[in-house]
């Protein structure tokens, strides 16, 4: 195509670059203070966690896990399974690192639980509110990591936080979708038997419709922690310690042992993860 016919669009080019880059510019002229303390608040969430599981022997942590399934499963071959996946990453060598990058993918489960549960409860009430944030919702999962990962470290420099940002704002769609959807999902009686009974909506939500989206919740808590572990490389990139960090360093030295060793210890803590909280409730 000729130049002639392109000129016209190419010279009234959008500042979408510019635009973004001037937003962030006002937001962290603004509001630093918010974010410093922000900042603080993941910090202290990310320095609790890893206390806990960094101070304990090993063998303790592992005997922790393998009780948490127990409570949740109530069988033994999931049991197995994890203190397998456990014993492998202590007998890797990877111990210190699997727990900074459990501290991470647990912090995330917090922090997009805690957000993600709430909104998805508005948004099933609220359709309208819903197809307004479906968008940005996709938005947060489509749009390249490395992208908003630029303003994520300028606001937050380098270190745990912005790679717990930066996995928040790709893992917290789901939690938020699935919750919704098993909300929604509810029999449209059982609330009316509720109402019926006098529930209030803060009693119907919680008797009713949290129970009965329970399954649904619980998938978007292992959808959210898969989703972490697979942000755990973009976190190493930023500083962030854990099992990205030897996968970074291995891709830097062309070091193939080195790299499939982290990936196989990741791929590790995902099945350990996976079968420790899958949990089957029928409504």
């Amino acid at each position: 195509m000729s130049d002639i016919f392109t000129k016209p669009v190419t010279d009234a080019k959008i500042p979408v670059g510019r635009s973004v880059a001037a937003a962030f510019d006002w937001l962290q002229d603004t509001f630093i203070t918010a974010f410093d303390g922000l900042e603080a608040a993941l910090r202290s969430i990310i320095g609790l966690l890893a206390t806990m599981l960094q101070t304990p022997h090993p063998f303790a942590v592992i005997a922790g896990f393998c009780a948490v399934t127990w409570v949740l499963q109530r069988r033994l071959v999931p049991v197995l399974i994890v203190a397998a996946c456990m014993l492998f990453a202590l007998n890797q060598g990877y111990w210190v690192l699997t727990m900074q990058t459990l501290t991470l993918v647990l912090a995330s489960c917090i922090v997009c639980m805690g957000v993600g549960v709430p909104v998805g409860i508005y948004s099933a009430h609220h359709p309208r509110f819903y197809r307004m944030l479906t968008p940005v919702l996709d938005l947060m999962q489509t749009l390249p990591v490395f992208v908003y990962l630029i303003p994520v470290l300028v606001l937050f420099g380098l270190g745990m936080v912005p790679g717990l940002v930066a996995t928040v704002i790709f893992a917290m769609p789901a939690a938020i979708r699935l919750t919704e959807l098993g909300i929604r999902s509810t029999p449209k009686a059982l609330n009316e038997a509720a109402t019926a009974f006098g529930a209030t909506t803060g009693q119907r939500i919680r008797k009713v419709e949290l129970p009965y989206a329970f399954p649904q919740i619980m998938a978007g808590l292992n959808q959210t922690i898969m989703l972490s572990l697979s942000m755990v490389v973009i976190a190493g990139l930023v500083g962030a310690p854990g099992l990205g960090v030897p996968i970074v360093r291995a891709l830097n030295t062309v070091n193939a042992a080195l790299g499939f060793e982290a990936g196989a210890v990741i791929v590790a803590v995902a099945i350990m993860l996976d079968r420790m909280l899958r949990v089957e409730v029928k409504p």
